[in-house]
């Protein structure tokens, strides 16, 4: 890791000579301004140069016989037109002239749309630009000025980033609206891509095909797999991920012009959804960035919510982990909330890291920002720790098993017993949580007794249940909770409306209004709270590309996961899982209705403990 960190360095301090290092031959050349280690607001935003490029992408999504067109906005320093050569911030997104119809629209066929004024109206422009960089803006296929179809996630998405890198590195032809080809001859050819959920994701998807000239990403909240975007292990999430959601989401981004042209386009996409049985197909396997990880060649700076439900936890982890096999240069915020910009997190120093991140990959300026610690987590008090990875190194597997008087032991039980749960649609969330002592039937609940001291896991919780039923499948859910007072408040997602469309000016990050204002956050009055939750369909216990139907009355294993999480048990509390079949308020429900006998003193719960075995047993005591 040190041995590469240095080789990138000196690479990009090389860069560097040509923008910060002028001689004197040269002092005419205008310059970027460094100070203490950071760049310096030496440009003036008024009188940037503003234009729109147009790059011909090297395909044709929509099949009319000429090659899609993607749309750039740049803004950059007007010293750009007298020498001055400038790296880019980039953000490609399917949301620039709309914030699409939403579902209820789609299914009235209403054509209403929300604008979003077009234009550099971020912060990003005016932090970035009077520093030295370009801020470029890059309309995905089929949204809209762009040329082709929108294919949610699927190949076409790359290739758009990369006509519009290839552009800035001179690789690709790039035209004015009246057809006269323009060059970036003030580009230095590299490029930091930024932005929140699907224009985090592009970011993912670029860097995993290698596009040359992609120097670093900052993905935030962004999705690493659409299978595991839209489908927990074999199940699909509640609501529109359900059904046909790749063409739903493409409905949602086309534009009115490309709309006519791609009706075929798009259906295709939910007919290639899988939602009869939820397995991954070729059609998710090419849009799994993760698998190609190996060919990343830019930094990686990942930025997720701990209670993100839309583009849900795993992603960032299993992203995370990928990156960490490859010894990629790599940063993480974790923060406690869910799915967000960190502008309105903790505006100040995230403006401070970003631009420093961009300072040192583009810029080639050795700030120390690779000495800082790796890893920024937020607990849920709101207050910020550090640590040099993640998980945690000294997080060890650790099982607690499930005991038949609804007790969690550090230690298998002597002996086993069955006991039975049977589905119930209509059971909520709270309802399968509270009041845990209690036999209920429509769901199995096992706690410890109370912690002696605190405990914190930092990864993957997962479970190990020895399980028949009644029918040939059948969800499981498992829940993990916190059973113990005085619990956090409950953060609540943003929309696209609410992330993309909101005013996001200086002025807003300043003030905390627009997209800088803080989230809105529930309390939660409950004497317990959901620390997070996984569920499988058990026909997909051997994998997900085939499934394998149960035999009614045989028992068998099933493993799976729940989401990562990073939290502290508080001492005097109890750690409980619950286990269920549906829960509508996570799943797409499973109407077979079945009833699954579980094995106790076969089956188990694992715990990522720091600390490992022994720290769960001092916590628990000797008694367990």
């Amino acid at each position: 890791m040190k041995i590469r960190r240095i080789a990138i360095l000196a690479t990009a301090a090389m860069v560097g000579i040509s923008t910060v290092g002028i001689s004197q031959a040269h002092a005419e050349v205008p310059r970027i301004e460094v100070r203490d280690g950071a760049t310096q607001p030496a440009f003036s935003r008024a009188n940037a140069i503003v234009e729109s490029v147009y790059v011909a992408a090297g395909m044709d999504s929509d099949g009319d016989g000429e090659q899609d067109r993607i749309a750039l906005d740049i803004i950059r320093p007007a010293e750009t037109a007298s020498g001055l050569r400038v790296p880019t911030v980039m953000q490609a997104s399917p949301y620039y002239d709309l914030t699409g119809l939403g579902a209820a629209g789609h299914a009235a066929g209403d054509d209403t749309r929300i604008p979003r004024p077009m234009g550099f109206d971020r912060w990003y422009d005016d932090y970035f630009v009077p520093r030295g960089y370009a801020v470029v803006e890059v309309e995905m296929q089929g949204t809209s000025r762009s040329t082709g179809c929108p294919t949610t996630g699927g190949p076409e998405d790359t290739r758009s980033v990369q006509a519009a890198i290839d552009w800035l590195n001179g690789r690709a032809p790039g035209y004015r609206a009246d057809g006269s080809e323009v060059h970036a001859d003030w580009s230095t050819g590299k490029v930091g891509m930024a932005g929140v959920s699907y224009n985090g994701t592009l970011p993912n998807a670029a860097a995993a095909a290698g596009v040359d000239g992609l120097t670093t990403i900052v993905p935030i909240a962004a999705i690493s797999s659409w299978y595991d975007y839209t489908r927990d292990q074999g199940i699909g999430y509640r609501g529109d991920w359900g059904y046909r959601y790749p063409e739903w989401l493409g409905r949602y981004v086309i534009s009115q012009e490309q709309r006519p042209i791609c009706r075929d386009v798009l259906a295709e996409l939910g007919n290639n959804a899988a939602d009869g049985t939820y397995g991954y197909t070729p059609f998710y396997d090419v849009r799994n960035y993760r698998d190609s990880a190996d060919k990343v060649k830019a930094s990686v700076f990942v930025v997720h919510g701990q209670e993100d439900w839309n583009v849900k936890p795993n992603h960032f982890s299993r992203w995370w982990a990928k990156l960490a096999e490859q010894d990629v240069p790599r940063k993480l915020w974790l923060h406690r909330e869910a799915h967000v910009d960190p502008i309105s997190v903790r505006p100040e120093e995230w403006q401070r890291q970003i631009g420093a991140w961009m300072d040192y990959w583009l810029q080639g300026i050795d700030n120390g920002i690779m000495d800082e610690p790796m890893v920024d987590l937020q607990r849920p008090d709101g207050h910020w720790e550090n640590y040099r990875d993640w998980p945690a190194p000294e997080a060890q597997d650790s099982a607690l098993w499930l005991e038949r008087y609804n007790r969690l032991l550090p230690t298998r039980p002597g002996s086993e017993r069955i006991r039975r749960f049977t589905d119930d649609l209509d059971q909520s969330e709270d309802m399968m949580i509270a009041e845990p002592d209690r036999e209920r039937p429509h769901r199995l609940a096992f706690t410890t007794r109370p912690l002696q001291r605190d405990l914190r896991i930092s990864g993957t919780p997962s479970l190990q249940v020895e399980m028949a039923a009644n029918q040939t499948g059948t969800p499981l859910t498992a829940l993990l909770v916190d059973y113990g007072p005085n619990q956090p408040l409950i953060p609540q997602d943003k929309t696209p409306e609410e992330l993309f469309a909101s005013s996001c000016t200086p002025r807003d990050v300043a003030d905390r209004t627009g997209c800088a204002k803080p989230s809105t956050m529930l309390r939660n009055d409950n004497p317990y709270s959901v620390v997070t939750r996984g569920s499988i369909d058990t026909r997909n216990r051997e994998g997900l590309t085939e499934e394998q139907p149960l035999q009614p009355g045989l028992q068998y294993e099933v493993n799976w996961e729940t989401h990562p999480k990073d939290y502290v048990f508080p001492a005097g509390h109890r750690i409980g899982v619950v286990l269920v079949a549906n829960d509508e308020s996570y799943i797409a429900p499973d109407a077979a209705g079945a009833t699954v006998l579980v094995t106790l003193g076969a089956s188990k719960l694992t715990l990522p403990v720091v600390g490992g075995p022994p720290a769960l047993a001092r916590t628990l005591g000797s008694a367990g």
